[in-house]
Protein backbone atom coordinates (compact mmCIF):
# COMPACT_ATOMS: atom_id res chain seq x y z
CA UNK A 1 0.00 0.00 0.00
CA UNK A 2 3.05 2.46 0.85
CA UNK A 3 4.25 1.35 -2.39
CA UNK A 4 1.67 2.37 -4.29
CA UNK A 5 0.95 5.97 -2.40
CA UNK A 6 4.57 6.52 -2.78
CA UNK A 7 4.75 6.34 -6.54
CA UNK A 8 1.03 8.07 -6.85
CA UNK A 9 2.43 11.12 -4.37
CA UNK A 10 5.94 11.04 -6.57
CA UNK A 11 3.56 11.55 -9.68
CA UNK A 12 1.99 14.94 -8.07
CA UNK A 13 -0.94 13.47 -6.42
CA UNK A 14 -0.87 15.19 -3.38
CA UNK A 15 -4.03 13.36 -1.55
CA UNK A 16 -1.86 10.47 -2.13
CA UNK A 17 0.90 12.64 0.06
CA UNK A 18 -1.38 13.07 2.71
CA UNK A 19 -2.33 9.07 2.86
CA UNK A 20 1.40 8.31 3.01
CA UNK A 21 1.95 10.60 5.91
CA UNK A 22 -1.17 11.30 8.18
CA UNK A 23 -0.82 7.82 9.66
CA UNK A 24 2.88 9.48 11.23
CA UNK A 25 1.10 12.87 11.74
CA UNK A 26 0.23 12.46 15.40
CA UNK A 27 3.76 10.72 16.49
CA UNK A 28 5.77 12.95 14.76
CA UNK A 29 4.21 16.15 16.45
CA UNK A 30 4.82 14.52 20.04
CA UNK A 31 8.20 14.08 19.15
CA UNK A 32 8.76 17.01 18.23
CA UNK A 33 7.22 18.08 21.33
CA UNK A 34 9.55 15.91 23.08
CA UNK A 35 11.94 17.84 21.45
CA UNK A 36 11.01 21.42 21.92
CA UNK A 37 8.91 21.34 25.14
CA UNK A 38 6.17 23.54 23.28
CA UNK A 39 2.45 22.46 21.55
CA UNK A 40 3.01 25.46 19.14
CA UNK A 41 6.09 24.84 18.39
CA UNK A 42 5.47 21.22 17.44
CA UNK A 43 2.51 21.96 15.28
CA UNK A 44 4.69 24.54 13.53
CA UNK A 45 8.13 22.23 12.72
CA UNK A 46 5.73 18.85 12.32
CA UNK A 47 3.93 21.18 9.67
CA UNK A 48 6.70 22.40 8.12
CA UNK A 49 8.57 18.75 7.81
CA UNK A 50 6.11 17.55 6.12
CA UNK A 51 6.46 20.56 3.80
CA UNK A 52 9.78 20.04 3.19
CA UNK A 53 9.41 15.83 2.57
CA UNK A 54 6.62 16.42 -0.08
CA UNK A 55 8.98 18.86 -1.75
CA UNK A 56 11.53 16.68 -1.57
CA UNK A 57 10.15 13.51 -2.14
CA UNK A 58 11.99 12.65 -5.51
CA UNK A 59 15.19 12.20 -3.65
CA UNK A 60 13.65 9.64 -0.97
CA UNK A 61 15.62 6.42 -1.30
CA UNK A 62 12.12 4.13 -1.21
CA UNK A 63 14.16 0.50 -0.32
CA UNK A 64 12.79 1.41 2.84
CA UNK A 65 9.76 2.47 4.87
CA UNK A 66 9.16 6.22 4.77
CA UNK A 67 8.97 6.69 8.82
CA UNK A 68 12.34 6.56 9.32
CA UNK A 69 12.84 9.33 6.59
CA UNK A 70 9.99 11.87 8.14
CA UNK A 71 11.72 10.92 11.67
CA UNK A 72 15.16 12.23 10.39
CA UNK A 73 13.10 15.66 8.37
CA UNK A 74 11.67 16.67 11.78
CA UNK A 75 14.54 16.27 13.58
CA UNK A 76 16.80 17.94 12.01
CA UNK A 77 14.16 21.04 11.89
CA UNK A 78 14.21 20.57 15.96
CA UNK A 79 17.70 20.91 15.91
CA UNK A 80 17.93 24.23 13.92
CA UNK A 81 15.09 25.77 16.41
CA UNK A 82 16.72 24.50 19.03
CA UNK A 83 19.80 26.40 18.48
CA UNK A 84 18.05 30.26 18.09
CA UNK A 85 15.66 29.35 21.07
CA UNK A 86 16.52 29.26 24.68
CA UNK A 87 15.24 26.22 26.62
CA UNK A 88 11.77 25.72 27.99
CA UNK A 89 11.70 25.57 31.90
CA UNK A 90 8.77 24.86 35.07
CA UNK A 91 9.33 27.12 37.49
CA UNK A 92 11.13 24.44 40.09
CA UNK A 93 13.95 24.60 37.88
CA UNK A 94 14.76 28.29 39.53
CA UNK A 95 15.26 29.00 43.04
CA UNK A 96 11.94 29.33 45.19
CA UNK A 97 10.82 32.90 45.30
CA UNK A 98 12.64 33.89 42.30
CA UNK A 99 10.99 36.64 40.25
CA UNK A 100 10.50 35.70 36.41
CA UNK A 101 13.18 36.75 34.35
CA UNK A 102 11.99 38.05 31.05
CA UNK A 103 13.55 35.98 28.46
CA UNK A 104 12.36 32.60 30.73
CA UNK A 105 10.48 30.33 28.54
CA UNK A 106 8.38 27.96 29.82
CA UNK A 107 7.46 24.20 29.17
CA UNK A 108 3.39 23.77 27.92
CA UNK A 109 1.65 20.75 28.39
CA UNK A 110 0.68 18.25 25.71
CA UNK A 111 -3.11 16.84 25.19
CA UNK A 112 -3.19 13.09 25.50
CA UNK A 113 -5.14 13.03 22.04
CA UNK A 114 -2.11 14.13 19.88
CA UNK A 115 0.17 11.31 21.57
CA UNK A 116 1.63 9.54 18.77
CA UNK A 117 0.76 5.42 19.44
CA UNK A 118 -2.25 6.06 21.40
CA UNK A 119 -4.41 3.35 18.91
CA UNK A 120 -1.45 0.81 18.79
CA UNK A 121 -2.73 -1.00 21.87
CA UNK A 122 -1.75 -1.19 25.49
CA UNK A 123 1.95 -1.65 25.18
CA UNK A 124 2.71 1.28 22.68
CA UNK A 125 0.39 3.52 24.71
CA UNK A 126 2.06 2.94 27.90
CA UNK A 127 5.13 3.54 26.00
CA UNK A 128 4.01 6.81 24.30
CA UNK A 129 2.39 8.34 26.97
CA UNK A 130 5.85 7.34 29.69
CA UNK A 131 7.57 9.61 26.68
CA UNK A 132 5.88 12.52 26.98
CA UNK A 133 5.09 12.82 31.25
CA UNK A 134 5.47 16.63 32.69
CA UNK A 135 9.09 15.34 34.78
CA UNK A 136 10.42 13.35 31.77
CA UNK A 137 10.22 16.62 29.00
CA UNK A 138 11.32 18.85 31.78
CA UNK A 139 13.95 16.69 31.96
CA UNK A 140 15.05 16.56 28.59
CA UNK A 141 15.20 20.29 28.10
CA UNK A 142 18.71 19.88 29.97
CA UNK A 143 20.31 17.68 27.71
CA UNK A 144 22.23 19.32 24.78
CA UNK A 145 20.47 19.03 21.37
CA UNK A 146 22.09 15.95 20.08
CA UNK A 147 22.02 13.89 23.09
CA UNK A 148 17.99 15.08 23.48
CA UNK A 149 17.60 13.83 19.67
CA UNK A 150 19.80 10.23 20.12
CA UNK A 151 17.81 9.53 23.96
CA UNK A 152 14.50 10.00 22.26
CA UNK A 153 14.92 8.35 19.45
CA UNK A 154 17.08 5.22 20.59
CA UNK A 155 14.92 4.66 24.53
CA UNK A 156 11.38 6.31 23.55
CA UNK A 157 10.91 5.55 19.62
CA UNK A 158 12.90 2.54 19.49
CA UNK A 159 15.15 2.97 16.48
CA UNK A 160 18.87 1.09 16.83
CA UNK A 161 21.34 2.94 16.94
CA UNK A 162 23.18 2.49 13.50
CA UNK A 163 19.56 3.58 12.20
CA UNK A 164 19.95 6.96 14.74
CA UNK A 165 23.23 7.87 13.20
CA UNK A 166 21.99 7.38 10.01
CA UNK A 167 19.02 9.78 10.56
CA UNK A 168 21.78 12.26 12.33
CA UNK A 169 24.42 11.76 9.92
CA UNK A 170 27.03 10.83 12.38
CA UNK A 171 28.79 7.27 14.05
CA UNK A 172 27.48 4.59 15.58
CA UNK A 173 30.51 5.51 18.41
CA UNK A 174 28.96 8.67 18.56
CA UNK A 175 25.69 7.98 19.16
CA UNK A 176 26.38 5.41 21.95
CA UNK A 177 28.40 8.31 24.01
CA UNK A 178 25.66 11.15 23.30
CA UNK A 179 23.19 8.40 24.60
CA UNK A 180 25.19 7.45 27.80
CA UNK A 181 25.75 11.30 28.41
CA UNK A 182 22.49 11.60 28.02
CA UNK A 183 21.46 9.09 30.73
CA UNK A 184 23.77 10.02 33.01
CA UNK A 185 21.69 13.88 33.26
CA UNK A 186 18.43 12.08 33.21
CA UNK A 187 19.57 9.76 36.24
CA UNK A 188 20.25 13.16 38.03
CA UNK A 189 17.37 15.24 36.75
CA UNK A 190 14.33 12.85 35.29
CA UNK A 191 11.90 10.86 37.84
CA UNK A 192 12.77 7.83 39.50
CA UNK A 193 9.23 5.94 38.47
CA UNK A 194 7.41 7.20 35.73
CA UNK A 195 3.36 8.37 36.44
CA UNK A 196 2.26 5.58 34.08
CA UNK A 197 4.15 3.19 36.37
CA UNK A 198 2.81 4.75 39.50
CA UNK A 199 -0.68 4.78 38.22
CA UNK A 200 -0.87 1.00 36.95
CA UNK A 201 0.12 -0.11 40.10
CA UNK A 202 -2.19 1.74 42.29
CA UNK A 203 -4.66 0.83 39.74
CA UNK A 204 -7.57 2.45 38.03
CA UNK A 205 -10.45 2.08 41.20
CA UNK A 206 -7.69 3.81 43.46
CA UNK A 207 -6.87 6.48 40.89
CA UNK A 208 -10.63 7.19 40.80
CA UNK A 209 -11.07 7.57 44.17
CA UNK A 210 -8.00 9.70 44.75
CA UNK A 211 -8.58 12.17 42.05
CA UNK A 212 -12.46 12.48 43.03
CA UNK A 213 -10.83 13.18 46.89
CA UNK A 214 -8.37 15.76 45.62
CA UNK A 215 -11.42 17.51 43.36
CA UNK A 216 -13.66 17.31 46.33
CA UNK A 217 -11.11 19.27 48.55
CA UNK A 218 -10.51 21.83 46.33
CA UNK A 219 -14.34 22.40 45.36
CA UNK A 220 -15.33 22.37 49.11
CA UNK A 221 -12.69 24.79 49.93
CA UNK A 222 -10.73 22.16 52.16
CA UNK A 223 -6.71 22.82 52.89
CA UNK A 224 -6.63 20.22 55.62
CA UNK A 225 -7.93 17.67 53.16
CA UNK A 226 -5.10 19.01 50.33
CA UNK A 227 -2.21 18.78 52.85
CA UNK A 228 -3.27 15.72 53.90
CA UNK A 229 -2.67 14.45 50.49
CA UNK A 230 0.63 15.86 49.92
CA UNK A 231 4.10 14.39 50.29
CA UNK A 232 6.92 16.04 52.83
CA UNK A 233 8.85 17.17 49.76
CA UNK A 234 5.98 18.34 47.39
CA UNK A 235 5.87 21.15 44.93
CA UNK A 236 3.20 23.64 43.81
CA UNK A 237 3.78 25.82 40.86
CA UNK A 238 1.93 27.72 38.58
CA UNK A 239 3.60 28.91 35.35
CA UNK A 240 3.40 31.80 33.69
CA UNK A 241 4.13 32.69 37.56
CA UNK A 242 7.75 31.91 38.60
CA UNK A 243 6.89 31.52 42.43
CA UNK A 244 6.48 28.19 43.50
CA UNK A 245 6.10 26.34 46.70
CA UNK A 246 7.28 23.05 48.12
CA UNK A 247 6.82 21.32 51.49
CA UNK A 248 2.90 20.76 53.29
CA UNK A 249 3.58 24.03 55.42
CA UNK A 250 4.48 26.67 52.64
CA UNK A 251 1.84 25.18 50.50
CA UNK A 252 -0.40 25.10 53.02
CA UNK A 253 0.31 28.70 53.07
CA UNK A 254 -0.14 29.74 49.72
CA UNK A 255 -3.65 27.99 49.73
CA UNK A 256 -5.21 29.55 52.89
CA UNK A 257 -3.84 33.30 51.49
CA UNK A 258 -5.86 33.30 48.42
CA UNK A 259 -6.69 30.30 46.69
CA UNK A 260 -8.90 28.03 48.81
CA UNK A 261 -10.81 31.84 49.41
CA UNK A 262 -12.31 31.34 46.06
CA UNK A 263 -14.98 28.15 44.46
CA UNK A 264 -13.60 26.13 42.28
CA UNK A 265 -14.83 23.85 39.95
CA UNK A 266 -12.57 20.72 38.99
CA UNK A 267 -13.03 18.79 35.43
CA UNK A 268 -11.30 15.96 34.54
CA UNK A 269 -8.51 16.41 31.67
CA UNK A 270 -6.29 14.37 29.87
CA UNK A 271 -2.60 15.83 29.57
CA UNK A 272 1.54 14.66 29.43
CA UNK A 273 -0.20 10.63 29.89
CA UNK A 274 -0.84 12.35 33.87
CA UNK A 275 -3.75 13.00 35.97
CA UNK A 276 -5.09 16.31 35.02
CA UNK A 277 -7.97 18.54 35.59
CA UNK A 278 -8.91 21.92 33.60
CA UNK A 279 -9.82 23.67 36.96
CA UNK A 280 -12.53 27.20 37.29
CA UNK A 281 -13.05 29.81 39.11
CA UNK A 282 -16.86 30.94 39.90
CA UNK A 283 -17.45 34.29 38.56
CA UNK A 284 -20.33 36.50 39.93
CA UNK A 285 -21.33 38.90 37.43
CA UNK A 286 -21.71 36.28 34.65
CA UNK A 287 -22.71 33.47 37.21
CA UNK A 288 -20.69 30.75 35.79
CA UNK A 289 -17.30 29.05 36.52
CA UNK A 290 -14.95 30.24 34.22
CA UNK A 291 -11.73 28.75 33.21
CA UNK A 292 -8.91 29.16 35.10
CA UNK A 293 -5.88 27.02 34.69
CA UNK A 294 -5.26 23.32 33.39
CA UNK A 295 -3.26 21.48 36.49
CA UNK A 296 -1.17 18.09 35.94
CA UNK A 297 -0.84 16.33 38.99
CA UNK A 298 2.15 13.68 39.88
CA UNK A 299 1.45 11.03 42.31
CA UNK A 300 4.23 8.89 44.66
CA UNK A 301 2.32 6.22 45.75
CA UNK A 302 -1.07 7.16 46.98
CA UNK A 303 0.14 10.90 48.15
CA UNK A 304 1.05 13.87 45.29
CA UNK A 305 4.08 14.44 45.00
CA UNK A 306 3.78 17.67 42.45
CA UNK A 307 1.20 19.75 41.00
CA UNK A 308 1.57 22.21 37.95
CA UNK A 309 -1.21 24.73 37.45
CA UNK A 310 -0.55 26.00 34.36
CA UNK A 311 -2.78 29.18 34.47
CA UNK A 312 -3.40 29.56 30.88
CA UNK A 313 -7.15 29.32 30.35
CA UNK A 314 -6.34 29.79 26.39
CA UNK A 315 -5.20 26.33 25.81
CA UNK A 316 -8.18 24.82 27.32
CA UNK A 317 -9.54 24.07 23.51
CA UNK A 318 -6.30 21.86 23.01
CA UNK A 319 -7.76 19.59 25.70
CA UNK A 320 -11.38 19.41 24.82
CA UNK A 321 -12.44 21.56 27.83
CA UNK A 322 -15.16 24.28 27.53
CA UNK A 323 -14.34 27.93 28.59
CA UNK A 324 -16.80 27.67 31.07
CA UNK A 325 -19.13 25.83 33.18
CA UNK A 326 -22.84 26.68 34.81
CA UNK A 327 -23.49 26.39 38.29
Amino acid sequence: METKLLAAARSGDPDAFGQLVDPYRNELQTHCYRMLGSVHDAEDVMQESLVRAWQALGRFDDRGPIRPWLYRIATNRCLTLIERRRRRELPTDLSPGAVRLAETVWLEPYPDARIGWADRGPEARYVAREGVELAFVAALQHLSAGQRAVLILREVLGFSAREVADLLDTTVAAVNSALQRARRVLDDRGPRVSQQATLATLGDPTVRRLADRYAAAWENGDVEAIVAMLTDDARYSMPPLAQWYDGPDRIRAFLVEKPLTLRWRFLPAYANGQLAYGTYLWDDERGVFVAAGLDLVEFRGTRIAGVVSFLLPEIFGRFGLPDEVPK
